[in-house]
């Protein structure tokens, strides 16, 4: 296991039996460029079935305002982008993945979003460098 800048890169695809390769060390197939558990508050990014950041501490959407679980797509990325809903709060880094304007983007860790994804800032620069419009994100 070798550790980069406090982050650990380990972790290599395998299949369950019946179902899809996963990788291990996360809930998420070898498929997924980006993985979420809301149950631990973790985050990962995966290349070719293998860790290469990750886990990282997350928030996510508090209690009526839910993170949507299930299997997305990248759909766009805006560096600077400004919540139209929320009085233009800032969303730095900003990575969309679901419908509403969910996204991965810089906030504090620690306190719940409105659905979104907050990344501390050195991830969130990291989620929004390495993920490509199409990428394969899952929120478990």
């Amino acid at each position: 296991m070798a550790a980069v800048a406090g982050t650990v890169l380990t972790g290599t695809a395998f299949a369950d039996g019946d179902g899809p390769a996963v990788t291990e060390g996360t809930p998420c197939s070898a498929e997924a460029r980006a993985c979420v558990n809301l149950a631990t508050n973790e985050a990962w990014l995966i290349h070719d079935g293998k860790i290469t950041r990750g886990p990282v501490g997350i928030s996510h959407g508090g209690q009526g305002k839910e993170t949507p679980t299930g299997h997305f797509q990248v759909q766009w990325k805006d560096e600077h982008h400004r919540s139209a809903e929320y009085n233009n709060a800032p969303m730095p880094y900003s990575v969309f993945f679901a419908d509403g304007g969910i996204a991965f983007h810089e906030g504090n860790p620690q306190n719940p979003s409105a659905g979104c994804v907050h990344l501390a800032h050195d991830d969130a620069v990291a989620w929004y460098q390495d993920l490509q419009v199409g990428d394969r994100v899952e929120i478990h």
